[in-house]
């Protein structure tokens, strides 16, 4: 079996990711960029959502042909590593998110594969529920490595249209929904993986408070070092994942 990850911003290059080679793949849907490496000594798959290099709005990504694509070169499994806001005042920056559930609040975004046809999947867990259970044993592991490493074992992710970011009014109705962060690449990322049946779970980080949670000025450079501090993390997660027992296979 062969692990994806897909990078957002902040996310688009990995430290250790090795023997890396670049691939244009065709799809019905148009043209995807990824990259083939090695992590831990295991070979993945390593999508950069916004391109390569960075350059497509959320907004403006092709999700379909990211999906395809990856299914196309053999993926089985999927890991979405994300860059998002606070919602719940109390999560705070940096914390690594595992969200187990999404509200989408996008539109005008190119939504399933089933273009001639009328097919409606179960999206009642967006997040596979086995993959997921993976990962948050490979957060444990690391934490019990990395102590400074804040947790949330959970997560709604708010899935805005962007690109720009959310007004105080709009961070309030997110929370009286239930969301707990917010992002704006989740949908119909998590749903495409669906409708192709391939396992998809995800790796939040916090990077910035959400509008009006906070009275200090949220500055580039202290978003950057969130982002600094959570790729770390994701990086060491994601070598343990491979190294785990049942898990080092995905190659």
């Amino acid at each position: 079996m062969t692990l994806a990850v897909i990078g957002g911003t902040g996310f688009s290059a990995f430290a250790g990711l090795e023997n890396l080679q670049d691939h244009r793949i065709d799809t019905q849907f148009g043209e995807a960029e990824l990259q083939s490496g090695s992590l831990a000594g295991t070979q993945i798959l390593f999508l950069p959502r916004h391109g390569m290099p960075a350059r497509k709005l959320p907004h403006e990504i092709n999700y379909r042909a990211n999906l395809m694509a990856l299914k196309q070169q053999g993926a089985t499994r999927v890991l979405a590593v994300t860059a998002v806001g606070t919602v719940d005042p109390n999560l705070g920056v940096p914390v690594l998110v595992v969200p187990d559930q999404i509200i989408d609040y996008t539109y005008g975004r190119a939504m399933t594969i089933y273009e001639q046809s009328l097919h409606h999947i179960d999206f009642s867990e967006p997040y596979d529920v086995e993959l997921r259970a993976q990962v948050l044993s490979a957060v444990s592991t690391v934490q019990e490595q990395r102590p400074e490493m804040r947790v949330s074992p959970t997560g709604v992710y708010g899935c805005t249209q962007g690109p720009r970011l959310e007004t105080a009014a709009e961070i309030r109705r997110l929370a009286r929904d239930g969301c707990t962060i917010v992002g704006m690449t989740a949908m119909p990322e998590a749903a495409l993986a669906k409708e192709l049946e391939l396992p998809y779970a995800g790796l939040s980080v916090t990077v910035n408070p959400g509008a009006g949670l906070t009275t200090a000025d949220i500055t580039l450079a202290a978003i950057e070092a969130a982002m600094e501090k959570g790729l770390g993390w994701v990086v060491a997660v994601l070598t343990v994942l491979l190294q785990q027992e049942g898990v080092d296979t995905l190659a």
